[in-house]
């Protein structure tokens, strides 16, 4: 991940205007997305990803040294996963009902109870500062894009063992699969979308993503084989996951560190840090349209999204000196209605 909440939280950056709903004879009508409900959940920590399981609507927190379990229903904490070691991100396994947490400073993925929430298992990596981290249905193995040796790990949770690295050219940040052998994943230091083959474990291609500065969030629509890079430079590019050319290039907020697609609504999201949700409108699989820029809350970089009732959630806590503990940590939900 990106810059720490902290430091996202001292930034001084303007908020961009609130875009009105677009209709267009081209495109669809974009709901107007508001913050519905602010959820203080408090303690202390920073944070970085944020999944949502599907089946129980709980949502997985990464946040330094534990993972925060929230019931999405009721916005309430339903518990507590303790034993982490600076956690950046839950992958969820949700048919095998287990969760696998990245530990930055362990070297390490935690095995969690999806159910019990507890830790079951630990699984030990070569790989360096394990960050985003994925599970890939098609082989059921576990991935995680290690920031301090430009390299994935390759596990198989049912042996419980890292089984072989896959060298990048690049510093990973986040990743994801299509579900059929491939992977993609944003290389942030030198902005470029690699494809990875995980059935030859090699990159296939290496694809530029300029002007992108820094890509971090990425988020992909299956149907038309499209890629959503969010970039530093305030930026989404979309890349045909075909080939590797651009589409479309957007304007977005400031200091975004994730992305997500909702395939229903065709609505593209870009969570910013300086406190903005950038709502896109998918016209076609190659047209693209700003929608509004909704007003968050700053530090609110990450999120999850459910697909199915169309809501965002975001985490966010009060401006803060460099250094200090965090306070009012809360969970924000974005929605339509």
């Amino acid at each position: 991940m990106k810059a720490s909440p902290i430091m996202l939280a001292v930034l001084s950056a303007l908020l961009p205007a609130i875009g009105s709903a677009a209709s267009t004879p081209a495109g669809h009508a974009v709901p107007a997305y508001t913050i519905q409900q602010r959820h203080e959940l408090g303690g202390e920590g920073g944070w970085d990803y944020l999944s949502l399981d599907p089946t129980t609507h709980r949502i997985f927190i990464a946040r330094n040294d534990r993972v925060m379990v929230v019931d999405a229903n009721t916005s309430k904490l339903a518990g507590e996963i303790s034993g982490m070691q600076h956690a950046h991100g839950v992958a969820l396994a949700t048919a095998q009902r287990r969760g696998y947490v990245s530990n930055g400073k362990g070297d390490n993925v935690s095995v969690i109870d999806l159910d019990a929430l507890k830790v079951v298992g630990q699984i030990p990596l070569s790989g360096k500062n394990p960050d985003a981290i994925v599970f890939d249905d098609a082989s059921g193995h576990v991935l995680t894009m290690n920031g301090h040796s430009n390299n994935i790990s390759v596990i198989d949770p049912a042996a419980g063992k890292e089984l072989s690295t896959i060298a990048l050219s690049g510093k990973p940040e986040f990743a994801v699969s299509d579900g059929k052998g491939n992977l993609y994943v944003n290389l942030e230091d030198t902005s470029q979308l690699v494809h990875v083959d995980l059935k030859a474990g090699k990159v296939a291609h290496t694809w530029p993503l300029a002007p992108c500065d820094s890509p971090s969030g990425l988020a992909f629509d299956a149907a038309n084989q499209r890629l959503f890079s969010v970039c530093d430079n305030q930026l989404m590019v979309v890349t045909d996951a075909r080939d590797g050319h651009q589409v479309a290039k957007l304007p977005i907020g400031k200091g975004p560190d994730a992305a997500a697609f909702d395939p229903q609504a065709k609505l593209v999201f870009s969570s910013n840090g300086e406190g903005t949700l950038t709502v896109v409108r998918q016209d076609d699989a190659d047209h693209y349209t700003v929608a509004a820029n909704v007003p968050t809350q700053k530090g609110a970089r990450t999120m999850a999204l459910d697909a199915q009732q169309h809501l965002v959630y975001l985490v966010a806590a009060n401006p803060a000196a460099k250094g200090a503990p965090v306070t009012g940590f809360t969970l924000l939900v974005a929605g339509s209605h």
